[in-house]
């Protein structure tokens, strides 16, 4: 089965393609002469992950699906949530976003958060939302090198080590993502 997965973020396509196996195909936008930016404007991340979906379904007709995720802070009322990606500039600036995240926890004794991924899939003209969260907590500074984004600064419940110190197998294993992208596999295999 070919699905579109509406990212040109390569990090996720890796991290997706691994959950899912060699059970699906997955194109990106580019593949599908897409090259703009698929625009996420909502304010939710259910409602930008549509809104990617919506995008390149109406502009090639496949079956696709879009995520957007975001990591929520409980000491910061949820920031970044939705504007995770955009938290420190209006570009995807990952040390910048990072630097902004430690200053804001700084002093901050309850490091409470989760990453939460939702998912929309458009299959046969229909939608359909999956969403996959893990907690854990914010560390006092960057562990690991591996990951992307928030990875060095996260903790998952249960580990000892940061998704940037992880390998990508147990990353996948508990992460939001990975999670997500389980139930919308477990979905498509039923249809």
């Amino acid at each position: 089965m070919k699905l579109v997965f509406a990212t040109n973020n390569a990090h996720k396509l890796r991290e997706v393609s691994q959950v899912v196996g060699d059970r699906f195909t997955l194109l990106t936008p580019r593949e599908c002469g897409i090259d703009e930016d698929i625009p996420e404007e909502q304010p939710t991340l259910e409602g930008n992950a549509l809104q990617k979906a919506r995008y390149i379904y109406a502009r090639t007709g496949l079956d696709c699906f879009a995520d957007d995720t975001g990591l929520e802070v409980d000491a910061l009322g949820g920031e970044p949530g939705v504007r995770s990606a955009r938290y420190a500039t209006d570009g995807h600036d990952d040390e910048a976003n990072k630097r902004l995240l430690l200053e804001r926890m700084q002093g901050v004794e309850a490091r409470g958060a989760q990453f939460r991924t939702a998912i929309a899939l458009i299959i046969g003209g229909k939608e359909y939302l999956f969403e996959g969260i893990v907690r854990g907590n914010i560390t006092l500074e960057e562990q690991g090198d591996g990951g992307f984004g928030y990875d060095p600064l996260f903790v998952a419940e249960g580990c000892e080590q940061s998704f940037a110190e992880i390998s990508a197998e147990e990353k996948n294993a508990i992460s939001h993502r990975g999670r997500a992208v389980r139930k919308l596999a477990e979905f498509l295999q039923e249809l």
